[in-house]
């Protein structure tokens, strides 16, 4: 029998210069990254940071929108730039060395400010699929809000001034199937074991060469012999089944070890969450057009599927645990619960199929290869609904958030307050706040009228001055740190994977502390 042929150099050295990452999110994620287009607003210290985070890991292309040059500030803490670059392109200098980092990455640069750009062409964000924003003005975050808002496109804004960082997510609906959990339930259905897992069961004789899901299954059918349920609920009737096991084993038979470990984590999973039963309740799974995106036609394939074929269970995934066990043993039971997951799989696919000819959609919308990602995951999926940055710019505007965090002094939301106030200040003066002896006092005279606004008290004395004393400098730590966050935010996003934060990433880096909230 001839060896398969080898892999392409050019496959070969890519998989070689991404393998850990694409250990973290899969080809598919890599796929998605190397596609994505990014831009950045304002070459920063922070937005170069956060643009080195993702060019690192190949994301496909960054724009850089400046119309600043580089001054001797800049290169005090900007990496990215150097000595000689001073009087020049912001935009061009950064976007240069970034490129080098990774050869794989198309890097641009838009040299003008970004309120002419807006005027001048309004539809230059239509071909991004996110956009940061540091250093911003007032108007320009809100103007920005609004826009990708109906465009529909994330938009990230950071600040980074001196010892105090933040970032804020704005996204209307991020779906995404592979949330990866901290706590992943096992779907092993013992309770309600298939037709073809309870065959295969009861035909495996208990050795200590068989897995212990085989133990564990033969122990459990004796436990619930006298008993009104086929599974323990509680800690004493847990106790009962590993007593039972333990009483059983012989010397050295790891798998009944195994399987007295796994009694507390083998009796969950395979229904629907109540997370997961507000998706399949939600209305945009309900009520499927044209327009839905392919992810809620997958919820609603789910849904029908678990009323019908699955009688209340969701699609197997089909993944099951490592074990102890002889090869032969584990590739068989294995098998049992790939074969049924592919089952479940296809079951879901047929009705994808009838949904998108319902709504008129090519069948090609969604693949075989993705109903079966989509139902090994289906248990953990979420929905991401944020809210939009120019509604905190408003004067109705009232978070609960701030009055109830504020009330417990050291909460890092007055970090972010302190940061708005900052922010108005520069809009009113035309500068930010740098003068110790006099900007104090304005700094906070103004920060009482905003707060006002959001029924809160003045600025401490002690984060006023802090302020003042920064002058708007960047500290290249801080916006690396910041940058090396948000950089993470980034990738979520764009490869649709793990859960981005909600909404409002605070960092003090004095105390070295972190904290998200929900504006």
């Amino acid at each position: 029998m001839s060896s398969p042929a080898p892999k392409s150099p050019e496959v070969s050295d890519k998989s070689k210069k991404y393998d850990r990452q694409i250990r973290l999110w899969g080809e598919h994620g890599q796929q998605a990254l190397e596609s994505a287009q990014v831009c950045l607003l304002n070459a920063t210290c922070l937005g170069t940071e956060i643009l080195k985070g993702i060019v690192l890991p190949g994301v496909g292309g960054f724009t850089i929108v400046d119309g600043r040059v580089v001054t001797e500030e800049d290169v005090g803490c900007n990496f990215f730039l150097e000595p000689t670059s001073v009087g020049q392109s912001r935009a061009q200098c950064c976007s240069h060395l970034l490129q080098e980092l990774n050869p794989d990455v198309n890097g641009d640069y838009v040299d003008e400010n970004i309120d002419s750009l807006l005027v001048n062409n309004p539809d230059f964000f239509k071909n991004f699929d996110l956009v940061i924003g540091t250093a911003l003005s007032e108007k320009s975050i809100v103007t920005l809000s609004n826009k990708l808002w109906d465009l529909n496109i994330p938009f990230l804004v950071c600040r980074s001034v001196g010892f105090l960082g933040s970032a804020r997510l704005q996204i209307r609906e991020h779906c995404i199937i592979e949330s990866h959990p901290d706590n992943r339930s096992t779907d092993l259905r013992l309770e309600v074991p298939f037709p073809a897992l309870r065959e295969h069961m009861n035909s495996v004789t208990v050795t200590p060469k068989v897995p212990w899901l085989v133990v564990l299954y033969k122990f459990l059918q004796e436990w619930a012999k006298d008993k009104p349920h086929a599974v323990p609920k509680n800690y004493k009737e847990k106790t009962e089944l590993r007593e039972l096991i333990r009483n059983a084993m012989g010397k050295d038979e790891e798998n009944h070890e195994e399987a007295i470990k796994a009694v507390n984590s083998s009796f969950s999973g395979g229904k629907a969450s109540s997370n997961l039963q507000k998706l399949l309740d939600d209305p945009q799974c309900q009520n499927l057009k044209k327009e839905s995106k392919p992810f809620w036609i997958l919820v609603r394939a789910l849904k029908d599927f678990v009323a019908n074929e699955g009688h209340g269970w969701l699609p197997l995934p089909g993944i099951l645990p490592d074990m102890t066990a002889e090869t032969a043993f584990y590739i068989a039971l294995q098998n049992v619960y790939r074969n049924q997951a592919l089952a479940d799989a296809d079951s879901i696919y047929r009705r994808v199929q009838q949904l998108l000819k319902e709504v008129n959609l090519p069948c090609d919308v969604i693949t075989e290869k993705d109903v079966r990602l989509f139902c090994r995951e289906a248990a953990h999926i979420s929905v991401h609904r944020g809210s939009r940055i120019a509604d905190e710019y408003e004067k109705a505007y009232k978070c609960p958030a701030f009055g109830d965090c504020l009330e417990v002094s050291g909460t890092l939301i007055e970090h972010y307050v302190a940061l708005r106030a900052m922010e108005r200040f520069h809009t009113e003066h035309g500068c930010l706040p740098a003068e110790v002896e006099t900007d104090t006092a304005r700094l906070k005279n103004l920060s009482g009228k905003l707060f006002s606004e959001m029924n809160l008290s003045s600025l401490s004395d002690e984060l006023a001055h802090e302020l003042c004393r920064y002058g708007g400098a960047e500290v290249h730590s801080v916006s690396s740190f910041l940058g090396g966050c948000v950089a993470q935010e980034v990738i979520k996003i764009i490869t649709k994977q793990f859960k981005p934060i909600n909404n409002t990433f605070i960092y003090n880096a004095v105390k070295c502390e972190t904290a998200t909230y929900e504006l």
